[in-house]
């Protein structure tokens, strides 16, 4: 069916505005800030002119105007700093200050596990009124991968909302530090009364023999005014050209497309041309980069990664690619060597990818570790789009070709999309979400 509503593409070429700035791998289809900050707030004119860069019209530069992750690592309000640790008790396993591992000032909160059980600390929260409010925070944890880490907001009548990031595929041992906002995963029947709120707690699970995570800088966030959804095909297949983009754009719907340059250039069976690449671009799906298609944590040293990056965003911006800014981790591979290289080439991007619901609010992510979730489900995909409606958050959902067991049957999809119609969400592209993350005005 063909809808009469006036399309997304027909009101940006109508106002001239362009749009610019486990199971979790892609070939392998069942792997599953540094910093601290100064505390300088972006002035409005150089917020402006920066967050301009980063979505100007065209083909991008080949480096950054600046580095996003030190531009947008502290938005929102600081609702608890950890600089002192009395309000906090911790109920299950065990935590303290930590004077040496710090995002900003003078200490985090140090949590571990005694074995496999998981850990959860809890600190009052009588008198806040998180009302329409996201949370972020700062983590760094040197067991990566296995591991959920919850907050868990309970009110005074006992209902509760619980934010999740599900899973860490930050790759150790070089590990460092990263905001986390997650979306809502789950709450109670009776929804949690945000203005008379009793307790926060810190949940680290885990199924690992031991878990050690550090805390810092948790802050709050306005909620946007509605829900988004991205839906984001890796390696350029020819299943979304052929069977999906037909459904893209009978509901005028944008994907984000991560081809890979060796593969595309190759002419690989199963996987786009340029021609057919360029030909989606100019149908409003955004082309990002993906690139040399190696997990980067496993290069050796910063010239090795700083070349692969430089290469592969050059092979983006020569075939006239206008997402070039933006990135998809090959199997979602990232380290703090290579975050600190990528703040050089791309202003955002991820994945820390789960195969369950893992959803990012909008205002408060990491520019280059954000979360997504495997759409190889279509009950796990509808309850993204359901809590990105009512929450007003972004679920970001991935696929790779209809045959692997990391992408859903291609009815399924069909089924999707339609469900996607009708939900009370935008589905957008990385340059919409870019401008909603550095919209906010800061402390």
């Amino acid at each position: 069916m063909t809808s009469d509503r006036p399309t997304r593409r027909r009101i940006l070429a109508l106002s001239g505005a362009t749009a610019a700035a486990g199971l979790a791998g892609c070939t392998d289809r069942l792997e599953s800030l540094t910093g601290s900050s100064d505390g300088d707030d972006p002035s409005e004119e150089g917020e402006t002119t920066e967050r301009a860069a980063a979505l100007a019209d065209g083909v991008p530069s080949l480096e950054t105007e600046y580095n996003s992750r030190e531009q947008y690592q502290q938005p929102g309000a600081s609702l608890d700093d950890f600089e002192d640790l009395d309000a906090w008790e911790v109920v299950q396993g065990s935590g303290e200050p930590d004077e040496d591992v710090v995002f900003d000032g003078d200490q985090s909160f140090k949590l571990e596990s005694d074995g496999s059980e998981n850990v959860v600390a809890q600190r009052d929260l009588s008198g806040e009124d998180l009302s329409e409010t996201d949370l972020s925070f700062a983590i760094r944890t040197s067991t990566p991968q296995n591991i959920t880490i919850n907050l868990r907001l309970v009110d005074q009548f006992g209902s509760e909302r619980v934010y999740s990031l599900r899973e860490i595929t930050y790759r150790a041992p070089d590990v460092g530090w990263f905001r986390s906002s997650p979306g809502v995963f789950q709450e109670s029947e009776y929804e949690p009364a945000m203005d008379s709120l009793d307790r926060l707690e810190i949940q680290v699970l885990h199924s690992m023999d031991e878990a050690e995570v550090w805390i810092d800088d948790l802050r709050t966030h306005e909620k946007p005014d509605q829900g988004y959804v991205m839906l984001v095909w890796d390696d350029g297949t020819s299943d979304y050209y052929e069977t999906a983009s037909p459904l893209h754009d009978e509901y005028d719907f944008p994907a984000v497309q991560a081809p890979v340059p060796r593969w595309t250039e190759q002419g690989r069976e199963g996987v786009m041309s340029i021609s057919e690449l360029k030909e989606r671009q100019e149908e409003g799906d955004q082309i990002v980069v993906h690139g040399t298609h190696t997990p980067i944590h496993e290069y050796d040293d910063d010239e090795e990664i700083e070349n692969r990056l430089r290469n592969d965003k050059q092979w983006f911006i020569n075939n006239g690619f206008e997402g070039a800014d933006y990135i998809v981790y090959p199997h979602n591979s990232y380290d703090r060597s290579s975050l600190e290289q990528k703040t050089a080439y791309h202003y955002c991007g991820g994945f820390n990818q789960a195969g369950n619901v893992n959803t990012t609010s909008v205002y408060g992510f990491d520019p280059l570790a954000l979360p997504r979730t495997i759409g190889h489900d279509i009950d796990i995909s509808k309850r993204c789009v359901d809590l990105a409606a009512e929450h007003n958050q972004c679920s970001i959902l991935n696929f790779h070709e209809f045959e692997a067991n990391n992408t859903m049957p291609e009815d399924d999809y069909e089924d999707l999309i339609e469900y996607i119609n009708d939900a009370d969400v935008e589905v957008i592209t990385f340059d919409d979400l870019w401008e909603l993350r550095t919209e906010q005005h800061y402390e």
